[in-house]
């Protein structure tokens, strides 16, 4: 299954939504949508700095993952950034793949 790291900052709207139903509220809303769509939440933790909000999701499919950031991010509560997790057997096996690639220029 597909693992995604995902970050989102609020904006001023979502800030005050943050502020009225609080961090576990939140939490539960993103345990609520992943679960509705087949995936599982693996942790989820708010943080200081340009990005308010980390969780990481397993999703059935990629098109899962981009079905919650395209309503998230049309809420204009939130701007997310996700990004696929691989693990290291999947980059093992990426590795011994062979690939052809020509640079530019040469």
């Amino acid at each position: 299954m597909p693992k995604f790291l995902v970050q989102a900052s609020y904006t001023t709207k979502g800030s005050e939504g943050l502020v009225k139903e609080g961090g576990t509220g939140r939490r539960d809303a993103v345990e609520q949508v992943t679960k509705r769509l087949g995936g599982t939440v693996e942790s989820t933790y708010f943080a200081f700095g340009d990005v308010d909000f980390y969780s990481i999701l397993d999703f059935p499919d990629n098109v899962s993952m981009a079905a919650v950031a395209l309503a998230v991010k049309a809420s204009g509560a939130i701007q997310t950034k996700a990004t696929v997790l691989l693990t290291p057997e999947e980059i093992d096996t990426a590795a011994k793949k062979s690939v052809e690639f020509r640079p530019p220029g040469t």
